[in-house]
């Protein structure tokens, strides 16, 4: 096996290995992204390729063909974040999130805390409001 490394997930059974590619220079973003781990299937991968939210050194990709290097810094706009990964290898299959993180440098800045909500505002997602949350709103919408 030339030109390959393989790199133990645990015990000595080929099915706990993962190959890392040395020899490759390229590989379909697509391919990259599910085996990074940025996405569960290759073809949610490819859709979010295929929808423009994925980014090679700072330009838009349309085609989920498109191969990612060595060194690229592939920009990924997710739910509600966006994330910044500098791609550091490839591999020849999937493997698990620990052996995933091999193949990327986390580059996504650190988010900011967020800003005070004042009276009568809530962090989106943050459940349902209580009775004495509800009577702040009202409180502040009749005010108008």
């Amino acid at each position: 096996m030339s030109g390959e490394s393989m790199i133990p997930k645990s015990g000595n059974r080929f099915s706990d290995r993962i190959m890392i590619k040395q020899e490759l220079d390229r590989q379909r973003i697509d391919k990259w992204l599910w085996h990074a781990r940025v996405v569960r299937t290759r073809s949610a991968a490819a859709a979010l390729v295929n929808a423009g939210h994925v980014r090679i050194n700072g330009a838009r990709i349309d085609a989920s063909s498109r191969p990612v290097r060595n060194g690229d810094v592939v920009t990924i706009a997710l739910d509600r974040n966006v994330r910044v990964l500098k791609v550091t290898g490839y591999a020849e299959r999937r493997g698990s999130a620990e052996l995933a993180r091999v193949l990327f440098e986390d580059l996504t800045p650190v988010a900011a805390p967020a800003a005070e909500l004042s009276a009568g505002q809530r962090v989106p997602g943050a459940g349902r409001p209580t009775k004495r949350q509800r009577r702040e709103i009202d409180w502040l919408r009749s005010r108008d």
